[in-house]
Parts: structure tokens; C-alpha cells; sequence
């Protein structure tokens, strides 16, 4: 009998590891992961308007490469989005891309909730979930797999304008996290969420919001945080599993990510949400606090939004008065100060804003930018200059530079520049005759010839 049951428990387990073992062993290479990512990456932007604004993709990319540090194996760098939507959605998509709606920002109240949410996601691309279950729709190209991708994790009426063909229909299903990812997603969120010092509860608190939109009528919520397993069965998971834990102490970077929180939170309602629902519920809650900092900062962002510059200002200054060092305030308001052209404010300010943070590259290339339009072309042109060795480097830069040491009479530095940020664009004719050009006018300037030639050979290459 009991040689019997061995039999029926080494059977049984065996027919469980067999397919993950296959799976695994055939799984999606981290080289094809990353061009379906970027095939994901260009539908999602056709779709959608994402947050650019430099102090959200900021917050949202700090918060998730710190809770990211705590991922065994990490396979690929983690980028992090705000879109532009009141959707109650997230998702991870191919490649350690990973989609917040501003739905679903604008219903959390602290960190712990956004953290855990990321860190549930984060559970997907450790675990290599999507890699596993496209590998069993190989046959399907690229392209076409990255329409069904974003209509499976976007659901909703969405769904339909990112998926074409029939075939989709047919490898939709095969797509959609299993049950087991889901709680393997949930595990590892969890464990990602505590390690990192946040609150585990917030996963918790998190899931009773979306059930109460979803009894409201909340459209577009994403399937994982309804069912597979449901929002009940999962809440009780995770609060068995914070019976075992003990909270950790916040870190000095957890404690930075959380004071930050609340600003972040008001920059997605302030620049995310519909205009007018946005400023009603900023004067709502001045009615209630006059001196409310948020309040006026969000308000003064919508008003800019809407053009009003100088309103704008009037709530920029009062929401300054209050948070005398806040970098993201002090941004707004010199951006707005260089709107109005009011280019000695905006230096003024920014040059404040830089004894706090010297390497905000944010702070760096407004105030390049204002001096620019001061004509004060030396000064904005080291700032330039700084920003080409602190990467990521926007493409603007380089067209800057280039523009600023053309007004200086640095015509090969000029071209240099602007064949730089030619090649960004994907312009090689362009490159090539600013090259030529920078070349012929080099000179004597050895070490400048030497880079225009690698440049030159790099475009042939190509």
C-alpha cells in the first residue's frame, strides 16, 4: 500500500514538472524578449499618452529600481511608465517594461500601496512569466505577438484596437497568467515589497479599493487584480504570509521614497487627469485648507496646463512658501518663469534649486536653457556640455550645444554637435553632412578630428 502511493506521488509529480521543465528548458532567449519588449513599447506609445513630466518618471523609476534591486536574477534593465489614463490598470510587459495607469496611481494613498502593486509586477518579470507562455506561441510573429500582448494586459475596450487578425483571438488565451503565476507573482511581490521596507499590507488595501470600483462600475480593471486567483482569496494569502514578517525599518532610501510620495501623487492627479475634474478637486481642498501646499502646487500645474502662466505662478509661489526646498516646486516655477520669459527668475530660482541637488539634470538642462535665452552662450554651454557625460542624455542637448556654439563662432563643435543629434533622430544624411562640415572646419583640433572620424566610420558601419 505504501509502495503504492510512492508510485501515484512520484507519478503525479512528475507529470507536474515535466511541461516546466520543457518550458524552461525552451524558454523565450532574453535577446528575443527584448525585441518583443521594444515591438511592446511602440504600440503602447501609438496607443497612449504617456507622463513625461521629469519629476513622475522620475519618482516612478527611483521607486521601482530600488524595489527591482531585490530580484535574484535580473535579466534585463527595469523601465517604468505613467500613462495618461483613469483605467485601474498595471502591467508588466516583455523585457522588464512595466505600465502604470494613473487610474489606478490616483486611487492609492501612501507608497505601501504603489510599492506592493510594483512589486507584484516585478514577481511577472522575475519569474519570467510571459517568457514561458509566449515560448508556447513561438509560431506567431513578433509583430503580431506584441498586438496580442498589449490586448491581453490591457483588457477592456482597449483590447480591441491593439489586437488584429484571428489568429489573436486563439493565442489570447494561452497568453493570460495561469492561476499559479498569480500566486508565484504574489509570493515574490510580497517578499520584494517587505525586503525593501514597505508595508506588505498595502497590497491588501489596494485590492478592497479596486473591488469597491469594480461595485461602482470601474471599467478596464485589469483581470490579475480581480481573479486568478480572486481579490478575497488573495487578500488572505498575503495577510497569512504577514503573520510570519516582521515590518523592516525604513532605509534612508525608503524613508527619501516615502516624504516624496505624496508631491508624486499630486504632479499624476495635477498632469494626468482631465483639467477641469483636476482643478475642482485642488479648490476643493483649498476651500478646506487655504494653506494647503499640494493643493496649490497641483493647481498651479493645471493652470499652467491651461496656459493661465501667471495664475499658475501666483500658486507655484504659495506652495514655495511652504516647502521652501522643494526641488519639483522650484522646477514648475522656473519652467513657468521661462514660459512667461522672465529668463533672470528662472535662472534665479534654478540656481537655488542647484545648491540642493548639483547633479538634477532636470534643474542643469532648464537652467542651460535659460541662459540660452539670455544670450549668456559660455555658461550654457558648459551646462550642456556637463549634461553630454551624465546619461541618459536627452536629444535636445545636443541640438542646444550645437545651436549655442554656433552663436559663439565654434562652427566644428557646432556641427559636431548637431550630427549628434542627427544620429538620435536616425537622420544619417543629416549626421553625415554636419560631420563633413565639423571636419573641414576642425582644423588644427586634433582631438575634436579624431571623433568626428570615429563618427564618421560608425555611420558607415551602419
Amino acid at each position: 500500500m505504501k509502495t503504492k502511493k510512492l508510485l501515484i506521488y512520484f507519478t503525479a509529480l512528475l507529470i507536474i514538472l515535466t511541461p516546466l521543465a520543457e518550458s524552461r528548458a525552451s524558454l523565450l532567449s532574453p535577446e528575443e524578449e527584448v525585441e518583443l519588449g521594444e515591438g511592446f513599447l511602440k504600440r503602447i506609445k501609438s496607443r497612449y499618452e504617456f507622463a513625461d513630466y521629469p519629476y513622475i518618471v522620475q519618482y516612478i523609476n527611483n521607486l521601482g529600481n530600488f524595489i527591482g534591486r531585490q530580484i535574484e536574477v535580473p535579466y534585463f534593465p527595469l523601465h517604468f511608465y505613467v500613462i495618461k489614463d483613469t483605467s485601474i490598470n498595471a502591467f508588466a510587459a516583455p523585457a522588464g517594461h512595466v505600465f502604470f495607469f494613473s487610474g489606478l496611481i490616483q486611487i492609492m494613498d501612501n507608497i505601501d500601496e504603489l510599492a506592493s502593486v510594483l512589486a507584484h509586477e516585478l514577481g511577472h518579470v522575475s519569474a519570467r512569466h510571459l517568457a514561458v507562455r509566449i515560448e508556447r506561441s513561438k509560431k506567431i510573429g513578433m509583430a503580431t505577438m506584441a498586438a496580442i500582448l498589449a490586448g491581453v494586459l490591457i483588457g477592456g475596450e482597449a483590447a480591441g484596437a491593439l489586437m488584429t487578425g484571428s489568429i489573436a483571438a486563439g493565442a489570447q488565451a494561452e497568453l493570460g497568467y495561469s492561476r499559479e503565476d498569480e500566486r508565484q507573482a504574489d509570493q515574490l511581490g510580497f517578499k520584494y515589497t517587505h525586503m525593501s521596507g514597505f508595508n506588505t499590507q498595502g497590497m491588501i488595501t489596494t485590492l478592497k479599493k479596486i473591488q469597491r470600483e469594480n461595485w461602482y462600475g470601474g471599467q478596464n480593471i485589469p483581470p490579475y487584480l480581480l481573479t486568478h486567483p480572486g481579490a478575497p482569496e488573495r487578500m488572505a494569502n498575503i495577510e497569512t504570509m504577514a503573520r510570519e514578517y516582521t515590518k523592516i525599518p525604513d532605509s534612508d532610501t525608503t524613508k527619501k521614497l516615502r516624504s516624496r510620495f505624496p508631491i508624486f501623487h499630486t504632479m499624476v492627479a495635477a498632469l494626468c487627469d482631465d483639467k477641469e475634474n483636476a482643478a475642482r478637486e485642488f479648490k476643493k481642498r483649498l476651500h478646506v485648507n487655504p494653506e494647503s501646499i499640494l493643493a496649490h502646487y497641483g493647481l498651479g500645474l493645471v493652470l499652467e496646463r491651461d496656459g493661465k502662466i501667471h495664475e499658475a505662478l501666483n500658486h507655484f509661489k504659495k506652495a514655495l512658501r511652504g516647502k521652501k526646498n522643494s526641488i519639483p516646486i522650484m522646477f514648475s516655477m522656473a519652467k513657468a518663469y521661462q514660459t512667461a520669459g522672465q529668463y533672470e527668475k528662472s535662472v534665479s530660482i534654478l540656481q537655488r534649486a542647484l545648491q540642493l541637488s548639483p547633479k538634477d539634470k532636470n534643474i542643469l538642462y532648464l537652467l542651460a536653457l535659460s541662459l540660452q535665452n539670455l544670450e549668456q552662450y559660455d555658461q550654457s554651454s558648459r551646462i550642456y556640455e556637463r549634461l553630454t557625460f551624465l546619461p541618459p542624455v536627452k536629444n535636445e542637448v545636443y541640438y542646444n550645444l550645437g545651436m549655442v556654439y554656433g552663436r559663439q563662432g565654434k562652427l566644428a563643435l557646432a556641427h559636431y554637435n548637431l550630427g549628434i543629434y542627427s544620429i538620435k533622430l536616425k537622420r544619417r544624411e543629416d549626421a553625415r553632412f554636419h560631420f563633413i562640415k565639423a571636419k573641414k572646419l576642425a582644423d588644427s583640433e586634433l582631438a575634436l578630428k579624431e571623433k568626428i572620424n570615429k563618427a564618421l566610420i560608425g555611420l558607415d558601419n551602419h
